[in-house]
Formats: C-alpha cells, sequence, structure tokens
C-alpha cells in the first residue's frame, strides 16, 4: 500500500471512531406529574379505556361511519395532512444524503488563441475536459447525525400532527353530525307545537267569531303560535348551516346530508384508561415529544460548530485537445482532506448555540403544557359525561310534568272548570322543556365524543375499517 492510501486509511479509520463520539446532550423524556386517576373519575383506575375501541364501534350508525370514511378519504384537513407527512419524509431524507459522499461531474469545451507574449505561434487551440468530483465531510462530532435525528423527528412528529388531525377529524364530523340530527328534532317539536297553538288559535278565532271569545284571548293564542312557528325557519336556516359544514369536513360541495331512524344510543359506559397510558396516546402529545427530540438534536447541531470539519475531495478526469483522446491520455487525479474550523465568529456560534437551547427550552415547556391540557380535557369530558346524565333526567322529568300539565288542564278546560288561558300557559312551558331536553340528549353524545378525541381515541385502531 502507498503512502497515500496509507494516510487515507488512517484518515478514514479515526474519522469512524470520533463519529462514535456525538456532541450534544443524549434525548430523555421530561419528568411529568401523571395523576394516579383523571379528576372527576370516581372509579378505580383501569387499563381497558375507551380510546381503545376504533371509531367505527364507538359511533355505532351506518350513516355517521359513511361520513366519516368519506371525510377521511377526501376532506381536505385529512389531504392537507398527508401532504405534510410526505414533505417531512422528504426532508428527512435530504438529511439522511449527507452520510454519503457527494459525487459530480463536469465536461467542458474550450477554443481560443493564446497571448503572443506567451505563444508567439498565436496558434488557436482546442481544450476537451472531462472529470468526475466527489466531496465528503466526515462526522467526526456527530453534527451530520444529529441533523438526521433532527429531521427524523420532525417526520415522526409531522406523523403524529396528522393523526391528530384524522382524530379531530372524525371528532368534528360525528359532533356536527349530532348537532344535526337534534336540529330535525327542535324541528320535529317546533312543527308539532305549532300545529298544536295553530288549533288553539282557531278555537279562540272561531268563538271570537261567534261572541263567546275576547279579542284578548286571541290575540295571546295567535302571538302565542307566531313565537313558535318563526323557530321553525331558524332551526331549517341552523340545518342547512350544519349541512355544509358536514359536506366542506368531506371535502364537497353542498348538498343534503342522508339521515335515517332515530338519534344515536348513548354507548355502554367504558372506563377512560390509566392516565400513565395517556402520554402514549395522545397525538398532541407525541408530536409535543418529538418536536423536543429534535430541538434537543438541534443543541448537538450548534455545539458541533465550535469544532473542525474535516472533509475529503477528490477529482478524476482527462483533458485532451482531441474528444478522441479524452480518456486514453492525459489522466489527471487529485485527492486530497480539508480541515475548517473557526477562529472567530464575532460570536455567532455562541449565539446561535444558546438560541438552540432556548429552543429546548420551548420545547420542553409546550411538552408539559400538552400533557397537563390532556388530562384537563379528559377531566372535563368525564364530568361533562357524569354530569349530563342527571342533566337529562332532570329535563326528562320536567317535560314529562308539563305534559301531564297540558293534558289537566285539557281535561278542566273540557270540563268547564278553568280558562282555555291554562291550556295556552302550559303548552307555553312544554315547548322550551322539550327543546332543552333535546340539546341535552345531544349534549351528552357530544360529551361521549369529546372523551374519546380528549383520550386520543383509536390510537391502535387502522384509520380505515
Amino acid at each position: 500500500m502507498t503512502r497515500p492510501a496509507r494516510r487515507a486509511a488512517v484518515i478514514g479509520v479515526v474519522s469512524l471512531v470520533l463519529a462514535g463520539c456525538a456532541v450534544g446532550p443524549s434525548y430523555k423524556r421530561p419528568s411529568v406529574p401523571v395523576p394516579e386517576r383523571f379528576y372527576g373519575d370516581e372509579r378505580a383506575a383501569e387499563a381497558r379505556s375507551l380510546a381503545d375501541a376504533p371509531w367505527w364501534d364507538v359511533f355505532d350508525d351506518p350513516i355517521l361511519k359513511a361520513l366519516i370514511d368519506e371525510a377521511l378519504r377526501n376532506g381536505f384537513d385529512a389531504r392537507r395532512a398527508a401532504a405534510r407527512v410526505e414533505e417531512a419524509r422528504a426532508r428527512f431524507g435530504i438529511a439522511r444524503s449527507q452520510f454519503y459522499p457527494a459525487v459530480d461531474y463536469e465536461g467542458t469545451w474550450q477554443r481560443g488563441r493564446a497571448n503572443r507574449f506567451f505563444d508567439p505561434t498565436g496558434a488557436t487551440q482546442t481544450t476537451w475536459t472531462a472529470d468526475v468530483g466527489f466531496s465528503w465531510e466526515l462526522d467526526l462530532w456527530g453534527r451530520i447525525r444529529r441533523l438526521n435525528e433532527s429531521a427524523r423527528a420532525q417526520y415522526l412528529a409531522t406523523e403524529e400532527g396528522r393523526r391528530g388531525v384524522l382524530l379531530s377529524l372524525v371528532s368534528d364530523v360525528a359532533i356536527a353530525y349530532m348537532e344535526l340530527r337534534e336540529l330535525d328534532e327542535e324541528r320535529e317539536i317546533a312543527t308539532r307545537t305549532t300545529a298544536a297553538f295553530q288549533d288553539t288559535y282557531d278555537l279562540f278565532n272561531r268563538r271570537l267569531e261567534g261572541g263567546a271569545a275576547s279579542a284578548l284571548e286571541t290575540s295571546r293564542a295567535e302571538a302565542s303560535l307566531g313565537q313558535v312557528a318563526a323557530e321553525i325557519p331558524e332551526i331549517e336556516r341552523a340545518i342547512v348551516a350544519r349541512e355544509n359544514q358536514i359536506n366542506f369536513l368531506l371535502g364537497r360541495n353542498p348538498q343534503p346530508i342522508p339521515r335515517e331512524g332515530p338519534l344515536l344510543a348513548l354507548p355502554p359506559d367504558v372506563p377512560p384508561g390509566l392516565p400513565s397510558t395517556l402520554l402514549e396516546r395522545r397525538p398532541d402529545i407525541r408530536q409535543a415529544e418529538q418536536l423536543l427530540i429534535s430541538a434537543n438534536a438541534n443543541v448537538g447541531v450548534a455545539k458541533a460548530d465550535f469544532f473542525p470539519r474535516l472533509s475529503l475531495t477528490g477529482l478524476f478526469g482527462g483533458v485532451s485537445p482531441e474528444l478522441g483522446d479524452l480518456f486514453s491520455h492525459n489522466k489527471i487525479w487529485n485527492i486530497g482532506a480539508g480541515l475548517v474550523g473557526p477562529i472567530f465568529q464575532g460570536g455567532r456560534i455562541k449565539r446561535s448555540y444558546e438560541a438552540a437551547q432556548a429552543q429546548w427550552e420551548q420545547a420542553t415547556i409546550q411538552y408539559e403544557a400538552a400533557t397537563a391540557n390532556a388530562f384537563g380535557e379528559v377531566s372535563q369530558a368525564l364530568v361533562d359525561r357524569t354530569k349530563l346524565v342527571e342533566t337529562e333526567r332532570q329535563r326528562a322529568r320536567t317535560v314529562g310534568a308539563y305534559q301531564e300539565a297540558v293534558r289537566l288542564a285539557n281535561l278542566r278546560y273540557t270540563s268547564g272548570l278553568s280558562a282555555y288561558f291554562e291550556v295556552l300557559e302550559a303548552q307555553q312551558q312544554l315547548f322550551p322543556a322539550e327543546i332543552s331536553l333535546a340539546q341535552t340528549r345531544r349534549d351528552q353524545l357530544v360529551a361521549v365524543v369529546n372523551l374519546y378525541r380528549a383520550l386520543g381515541g383509536g390510537w391502535q385502531a387502522e384509520v380505515h375499517k
């Protein structure tokens, strides 16, 4: 082996040994306080969790399943999230390319006459050149490895962000669909109540014409009729708005949303699971951790800038006045190594390192904030689900009482024991009570969806069934 070859081999071995020592801190997950159980859940914590169920088992409605599936395939948010993942994957590939030598080629053709001072003959000369060169930075301090670690974490963070978008999309479609179904119920209640008030108004109007009723009774009946009837177009306006919202989530133009059958039933009461597993399920927490890993690696990149960089370069080719002789005569080659390091940068490298450390501090705080917010969202969803059960029970009791009051008022009126004002008053109180009950039942379903989203639901399931 020649001396230059031995020297190059020694440099290569030394660089490989040093490459095992990447400067900068190794990543360690921050310690965050994890409660023994979720605040608002009085049951003993257990491993089984609502989040383990795929969305198509939680939302047991064929039409809703079809809407969610279409949103996951064609929704604008889903497609944008997928494109961001592709971009991050490509950038990760760019970072990985720095592990390998960069090889380039060059070919030139020149024809000209030299200065007569140097060449008195003034002959015209032609030169053909073709060469292949390479350059390779030896990763002495792990700078390239840290860059790859950062790029990989950014890619994984984007993937977790995509999971979060899909989970939010599933939840948003489900909530909008539940609100749409509840608006249908409100319209049915308003239509039924309007018909009842119309009968009352017609009765009073006939009695007024016959001289058996006063104009005051008729006016009050007409006002009650108009007040309830005005709710129908408002509810229909809200229905179209909700349909447009669902269509947008599905990535399509406005059109009617199919629905049939009764409103969804509440799913079985499944426990939320262990609080410690929330850190592994929630996409936003996983994304925050990957961004923290990236920031931690960038600290190593900034620290490596304090040290010199060693690069190998080489050139192989040929030079000839004739194209046919380019690869047979006048071969040229060179190989070398270069060492470049900072001496004075006006504090730039130090400030860059401090900036990287500050970004790591921000990422750490963001991770801690994400975990605290996650526990709070789960707690609120649990309380909502628990308390809305009692709210629904009391409002159902109220509706039952008002329905009985309407029945008794009608009996008293037909028996001549009371004026029809009692019937009118009872009907006026029943309408808002029925609307409130329908909204509470919708809120119960929404609370389940919010709990499913807060727990990072469907984290073990495929996106499509």
